[in-house]
């Protein structure tokens, strides 16, 4: 069943980058020389998601849905060209996609319950604090809508992500625009899933938030 387009309007959705995605490249704390900088940066680029896409040489994404000449371009390009490998809950791993929530402490809640997966998976069990920047963006389209309807339940699978990828990938061929859907581990927030760069608008940087784990058992805290 395909869910029902709804137009959608949605100023400041949040979405948390880590802080070393930022304006600053990482590779400047190897070196304080321009020249060996330049370098790195070369050699960084021949194997990076991200300018790889803007060349156009990633089979999920053509170089002509990307974005060029706005404010934070290249955060947004990194979203869609960065994807996880395992893919998410509404992409695969060929192509990333826009996840942003309406509220700020529904984003925590979704990036600390996968951070806290991540530790659990390696067994980290030393204090360790993960800064995150928080990016807003605008939305005016029309949206997939799987709120509030008991036969979407499948595409909210806690554990899975095999229903949602395979309605995303239906979704997307189609030519939607992404899907507005409630958040899985924050109960009464609101999610969304942008498939199109061009629909991220008004990106800029808001805030920032810190989520210091103690250690994988216990409840991790949040300072903003």
């Amino acid at each position: 069943m395909t869910p029902k387009l709804a137009d959608f309007r949605q100023d400041d959705a949040h979405r948390l980058i880590p802080s070393r995605y930022g304006d600053q490249s990482v590779l400047e704390r190897l070196t304080s020389h321009a020249r060996q900088l330049e370098d790195l940066i070369d050699l960084d680029g021949a194997t990076n998601d991200r300018l790889l896409g803007e060349s156009s040489l990633l089979p999920g994404i053509s170089v002509h849905e990307l974005l060029f000449g706005v404010p934070n371009a290249h955060i947004v390009n990194a979203t869609f060209c960065h994807a996880h490998p395992a893919g998410s809950r509404f992409n695969g791993p060929e192509r990333g996609a826009w996840y942003a929530a309406f509220e700020l402490e529904t984003s925590v809640t979704e990036v600390t319950y996968h951070k806290s997966r991540e530790l659990a998976e390696i067994t980290w069990n030393e204090p360790e604090t993960f800064t995150y920047d928080d990016y807003l963006a605008d939305f005016r389209t029309s949206l997939h809508d799987i709120r509030c309807h008991a036969e979407y339940a499948p595409y909210l699978d806690p554990n899975s992500y095999r229903e949602s990828q395979t309605l995303a990938r239906t979704l997307l061929a189609a030519g939607s625009s992404g899907i507005v859907y409630p958040s899985v581990r924050d109960a009464g927030g609101t999610c969304l899933v942008c498939f199109r760069p061009a629909l991220v608008t008004n990106v800029r940087k808001g805030g920032s938030a810190a989520i210091t784990f103690r250690d994988t058992r216990s409840e991790p805290s949040i300072s903003y």
